[in-house]
């Protein structure tokens, strides 16, 4: 598969963004390497970098090139699953980008269980954004996503939902764990630990303060989900995260529950794949135990 070499050469210029870096990392010559993309430049009937001063960088013909190139490999690495299979053997390789909140528990379980039964499969997990999960699944980065709130789903073929209410995150001794429905105005009059504003939790915050007239007003923000768990135990305040990503507070070291419907909408969790795309037989299996396990979960 000599061309498969061709694209991972290419592959490597694009990440270096460089000839000599390229080269360091193939083990080539950077002569033996430029003469292999000009080659190729060639055969292909044309350019596909810009020569900049400072490096090499994809010409619009170069960008279409490697979307073709990831298409390739994941059609290669679907044959070579359906192969397998014919042997009774399921290999393969598993990618999913995910919320943070799979992280903790869900996802960890769910392949293990798989690996049980299909151990020559491997697994990378990809953390991403609602907006970065999508795209993933548009470049063919990842098979799978499970992300919370997506933006767009102008390619994202829904495979199940559910839905997730937003849970007040706090120490044990906080007030917040006491009382009938715990409301967001409560929340609000102690010291808030937020996502920032690419994460759906976030985004159901602003909406639901907005709606009330309040605005949020965080003493840190952050990307960590792990890091928001663990700082309500460190002052009085207050952090949130969606139920698939916490254990139950008797389990958990600090307290949590689920902010009142009236206040905050519910978001929804999708599992989903590029759509159109007829993904790589164990991820299409991984995809099945998904949606089996979100069914148990819903109906918990």
């Amino acid at each position: 598969m000599k061309y498969l070499r061709t694209f991972e050469l290419i592959e490597a210029v694009v990440r270096a963004g460089s000839i000599r870096k390229a080269a360091e990392d193939t083990n080539l010559t950077a002569s033996a390497l430029n003469r292999r993309i000009q080659g190729f430049e060639q055969e292909f009937g044309w350019p596909i970098f810009e020569r900049l001063p400072r490096g090499m960088r994809l010409n619009p013909a170069g960008e279409l090139l490697m979307q073709h190139i990831r298409l390739q490999r994941t059609d290669l690495a679907r044959v070579q699953s359906q192969v397998a299979d014919l042997s009774g053997e399921r290999r393969g390789h598993i990618s999913i980008a995910c919320s943070q909140a799979l992280l903790p528990y869900f996802l960890p379980q769910q392949i293990a269980i798989y690996r049980a039964n299909h151990p020559g499969v491997t697994f990378s997990i990809n953390v991403r954004d609602r907006v970065q999960a999508e795209r993933d699944l548009a470049t063919y980065s990842s098979d799978l996503a499970l992300v919370f709130e997506p933006v767009h789903l102008v390619e994202f073929d829904v495979l199940y939902a559910v839905p997730q209410r937003v849970h007040a995150v706090y120490s044990k001794d906080s007030p917040l764990g006491k009382g009938p429905a715990l409301r967001l105005r409560d929340c609000l009059n102690h010291r808030l630990i937020l996502p920032t504003s690419a994460y759906g939790v976030r985004n159901l915050l602003e909406l639901a303060a907005t709606s009330i007239g309040r605005t949020l007003a965080p003493t840190l923000e952050t990307e960590s989900f792990d890091l928001i768990r663990h700082y309500v135990l460190q002052e009085d305040a207050v952090g949130f995260q969606i139920p698939i990503g916490l254990r139950p507070p008797q389990e958990a070291g600090f307290g949590h529950r689920p902010l009142a419907e009236r206040d905050v909408r519910p978001g929804q969790l999708l599992l989903g794949q590029m759509k159109g795309r007829a993904l790589p037989v164990a991820s299409a299996k991984f995809g099945q135990q998904l949606v089996a396990a979100l069914e148990a979960l819903v109906a918990q």
